[in-house]
């Protein structure tokens, strides 16, 4: 018979928290409420353009969260670095990896529109899935089917609430402010912000003759006079939106507001928006930009920080994270 000689295990499970190239100051501010470090992930690229990853210190049996926004000119770039890390922490016997992406790539393609186009919304799920990805923390997808295609847990969270607390700091008369969905789909979202402020709701009618590209055709409710408050779920161009803002104003509204969880500000999207006539447009910096919260910009940032690292924290800790900023977006 062998002898025992091996202690009672007393092992605790690890927390680490690593940075991708696509958002490293959000990284940063939740690495900071966190009191995690945020090293120990060297990211390097090939000459030819081909990215490496590794880990500089063991992940053997620890809990890893990678934080990486995919979005920018380099969204493809930053997707691939993902699933490069993903197998990394896998090939290294992480207990488990979590991708917290606070902007979903490729979500806009959730379905086919139209004949022989692909389903990339998908297609990314399975990637991510493929590489290793145990679990998805994200914020305001474009659609809540996307959830329906991971086969791992997903945690959808929404910045909607912060965007509530943000303007209740602006003491409008409620009275004569409404919240404005840009179409028919977010119409369930700006009724949910439009009763945490204590305000009417009206809905844009548009038709979308190609992407990046819509006309209003009309306004249920009444928006005349009153500070419209338009939320939506991104920004690209910008062209859309600033035609919506234009029509508004020919129908009469008085004060606009525009809210958008990532403001992705593709082109001359920051120019058309500055040239608007807003008072502000408010995103999160799920998305970073260099020009919001600079003197005399339109541009606005709120940080959402602390509702990711409070996700972080509590799908670490097995806690529930349905109070978590007003809870999961029901979009």
């Amino acid at each position: 018979m062998y002898e025992n000689l091996c202690e009672p295990l007393n092992v605790e499970k690890n927390i680490r928290l690593y940075a991708g190239s696509g958002n490293p100051e959000l990284a940063q501010r939740i690495a900071d409420i966190l009191h995690l470090p945020l090293s120990g992930l060297m990211l390097e690229k090939f000459a030819n353009g081909e990215t490496y990853a590794r880990f500089e210190e063991t992940v053997r049996g620890c809990e890893v969260f990678f934080i990486q926004s995919l979005a920018g000119t380099n969204v493809n770039d930053l997707l691939m670095e993902t699933l490069i890390v993903s197998d990394a922490a896998t090939r290294a016997s992480a207990a488990s990896f979590t991708a917290v992406i606070p902007h979903y790539g490729y979500a806009r393609q959730d379905r086919k529109a139209a004949s022989r186009e692909p389903i990339t919304a998908r297609l990314v799920a399975n990637l991510l899935e493929a590489a290793g990805v145990d679990r998805v923390i994200t914020l305001d997808l474009h659609s809540n089917q996307i959830q329906g295609f991971f086969d791992i847990p997903v945690t959808h969270l929404t910045a909607l609430y912060l965007f509530g607390e943000y303007f209740k700091t602006k003491n409008f008369n409620w009275d004569e402010t409404v919240v404005v969905s840009p179409d028919m789909g977010r119409a369930k979202v700006a009724k949910k912000l439009s009763d945490y402020l204590g305000c009417e709701v009206a809905i844009a009618h548009k038709g979308r003759p190609k992407h990046n590209a819509a006309e209003v055709m009309g306004i249920i409710g009444n928006i005349e006079n009153k500070t419209c408050i338009i939320n939506d779920d991104m920004i690209d161009t910008g062209g859309t939106l600033v035609g919506s803002i234009n029509k508004l104003k020919e129908m009469g509204a008085g004060d606009i507001y525009i809210s958008a969880t990532h403001g992705i500000f593709s082109g001359k999207a920051i120019e058309r928006l500055e040239g608007a006539p807003i008072i502000e447009c408010v995103v999160t910096d799920a998305i970073p930009c260099a020009v919001a919260n600079t003197p005399g910009s339109k541009i606005k940032q709120i940080s959402v920080a602390q509702e990711l690292s409070d996700a972080i924290y509590n799908v670490y800790a097995n806690k529930s994270v349905s109070g978590v900023s007003g809870g999961p977006a029901e979009i």
